[in-house]
């Protein structure tokens, strides 16, 4: 390392105008901890819900806050052997989920929540919380991984099995829904997507979008959906906005469907009549994340498939607050933060 100086960004409270850039020191490692010199770092939805105080309201401060960053390996605890030096590596963001059922309780080893997030130079990660980047994508490309895409991947993939030729409804089109989108084409599945221009809508249709609706022409849009589907209904919607918008997934699903919660942008709650629930005999399962090896299994899947992420803006370093605003404007995709 050519420096012992650490920049990063950090919350001295809440709100985009109490995150600064500070100097700081290389952090320490353990013996199986991973220093990681960081090279692109993306934004999900929660980090500005972080920043504003509306996700976690009892944060410590200062605080570096986002969890998605991919980077190089600049040093190794004495007890580390998954990986070497030089190798560029992502951060597994529910940090004690290995493999297998999750711990009882999610999220008290979250990188950029209960744990230090990204917005660094340097950061650490744990020898089980890290997985290596597909070499196919760029550093900006990687850096959208960790959370949008193993969230796609686990709801179509991991919690349930795609099988083709049936239907799934996406919501949007931000960095999960245009994973699953991608996904939901690559095996198969009949993808309806929604959003509300004409010109999202051409662009996921470009990326394998079987139908499309705009829900501002068509506010009924759950009806619009069970008419592409001849009246059958769809088999899966990833429900991305929660609140009162679940009511019309629900009425959208056919019998035996699935009701996968992600995003919460309409509420923290969800409200849907109880007969059609019970009557469809529907399953209703939130996701959060996924665990490190469906994380190894979707890079070896991006390889594969040739998958690409799509990102809507790329910042620099300097310019974290921008990046942050655009969020709030609706990105056709991902929005990544160089830090070189």
């Amino acid at each position: 390392m050519s420096t012992d100086i650490n920049r990063s960004w950090q919350m001295s409270g809440f709100g985009l105008s109490r995150l600064r850039p500070v100097d700081g020191s290389i952090p320490a490692f353990g013996a199986r901890d991973l220093l990681v010199r960081t090279r692109a770092v993306s934004l999900n939805y929660k980090d500005r819900m972080i920043v504003d105080g509306v996700l976690i309201p009892d944060l410590a401060f200062p605080f570096v806050p986002t969890s998605d960053a991919v980077g190089e390996l600049v040093a190794v605890g004495s007890d580390v052997s998954r990986f070497k030096v030089g190798q560029r590596v992502l951060g597994q963001v529910i940090a004690d989920w290995p493999d297998g059922d999750a711990p009882p309780v999610l999220h008290t080893h979250t990188l950029g929540s209960s744990l230090p997030g990204m917005l660094s130079e340097y950061v650490i990660f744990g020898e089980d919380a890290a997985v290596l980047a597909p070499a196919s994508l760029s550093d900006a490309e990687a850096a959208t991984l960790p959370i949008a895409a193993l969230t796609a991947w686990f709801a179509l993939v991991e919690a349930t099995k795609p099988v083709p030729g049936e239907t799934v409804l996406i919501q949007g089109t931000g960095g999960v829904s245009l994973f699953a989108l991608q996904f939901a084409a690559a095996f198969g599945l009949r993808a309806i997507v929604t959003s509300s221009t004409d010109d999202k809508l051409a662009r996921a249709k470009e990326l394998g979008a079987w139908q499309v609706i705009n829900y501002r022409e068509q506010p009924a849009w759950d009806e619009a959906a069970r008419e592409l589907t001849d009246g059958a209904g769809v088999r899966h919607v990833l429900e991305m906005v929660g609140g009162d918008n679940a009511r019309r997934s629900l009425n959208a699903l056919g019998a035996d469907g699935r009701l996968t919660v992600i995003g919460l942008l309409g509420g923290m709650e969800l409200s849907f009549p109880i007969m059609p629930f019970m009557r469809n005999r529907i399953t209703v399962q939130g996701i959060s994340v996924g665990h490190r090896r469906a994380f190894e299994r979707m890079n070896q899947a991006i390889e594969a498939l040739g998958i690409k992420p799509v990102i809507d803006r790329v910042f620099g370093f300097d310019e974290v607050p921008q990046a942050f605003e655009h969020l709030e404007k609706g990105p056709f995709g991902k929005i990544v933060i160089t830090t070189a």
